[in-house]
């Protein structure tokens, strides 16, 4: 099932780009907002047919549940028989969270929290689908457990799975344009939590320049990491993926801008025993876009065709 991108998208800032501004999704959730153990929450988004299976689709850093690629995502499962829960990670709502911490790449315990949440709504089966930042958390979690029944398969795009290096490639001049926006969204939800919470230290938020100075001053510190790089050894699910017991799949194209070289460990996946690692030629950073009279992007095609195989 080779990717082919339009000829408009001739280069993989336009692959990745053209998808966020003008492709239209949007699908009828259900919101619910479940409360988490240490009194924060959650919000979730549902769409429901009473299925037996549900997909449970985690998003990219500073994204939420509205994104392009979760609804379009959402939609495609939906319209195959599936139900769908689309989680916002804590801070991404439209409602900030409650206690001091956010987010971040490795925060499986929300990730588990949805799960045993969704698990209690007696489906069957459960699939795991993750973007970027919710592909690496996604695939640390699989590592961290063993085979969770009534979880099946899991399919992943565009991981950043070696969080140093990938930090320091999307911080280059190339991806000037995505640092940026990304800096300018995480200052402002810092800000944000910080009227709310007396607690929070933002006095150097204004110096911050780089992605990796506000790992090192907040993402860090708020969730219990030396620095960042310490943040980055323990949460990147290129240590984790030996250790999976679960049919996955894991989807990067080869000229994703966000990606360094260490995030296709070709050579660790290749004999894995429930891994595939696919590698597209094409596609940017969460692109895989398709101009064709279903409306399905390449991605939505390519993960139903393997959760739905035998």
């Amino acid at each position: 099932m080779p990717y082919t991108p339009p000829i408009l998208l001739f280069n993989p800032h336009l692959e990745t780009i053209y998808p966020s501004l003008f492709r239209k999704v949007v699908v009828p959730y259900q919101r619910e907002r479940i409360n988490t153990p240490d009194n924060d929450f959650l919000d979730l988004d549902w769409l429901k047919q009473n299925s037996e299976s549900v997909a449970i689709i985690s998003h990219g850093l500073e994204g939420n549940t509205h994104r392009t690629y979760m609804q379009g995502m959402a939609r495609a499962f939906y319209q195959q028989g599936f139900d769908v829960l689309a989680w916002n990670y804590r801070g991404c709502s439209e409602e900030m969270n409650r206690q001091l911490r956010f987010y971040h790449s490795g925060a499986t315990d929300d990730l588990d929290w949805v799960v045993k949440h969704a698990s209690q709504q007696s489906y069957k089966n459960i699939y795991l689908v993750g973007f970027s930042l919710g592909g690496n958390l996604t695939l640390k979690y699989l590592g961290e457990r063993k085979p969770i029944d009534p979880i099946k398969k899991a399919v992943v795009f565009s991981v950043p799975m070696h969080l140093s290096s990938g930090c320091k490639k999307i911080s280059q001049p190339s991806n000037i344009i995505y640092s940026l926006r990304f800096l300018r969204s995480l200052r402002r939800k810092v800000k944000s939590k910080a009227s709310l919470r007396t607690d929070l230290d933002i006095r150097k938020i204004d110096t911050i320049k780089t992605l990796l100075e506000f790992d090192d001053h907040f993402t860090a510190p708020l969730h219990g990491f030396t620095n960042a790089e310490d943040y980055y050894e323990k949460n990147s699910s290129l240590f984790f993926v030996e250790k999976i017991q679960t049919p996955t799949l894991i989807v990067s194209a080869l000229n994703d801008p966000f990606l360094s070289a260490e995030c296709y460990p070709m050579n660790l996946l290749r004999q894995h025993a429930y891994l595939q690692f696919e590698t597209p030629g094409r596609g940017g950073h969460v692109g895989f876009a398709q101009f064709n009279q279903n409306g399905l992007y390449w991605s939505e095609q390519r993960a139903l065709a393997f959760i739905q195989s035998a």
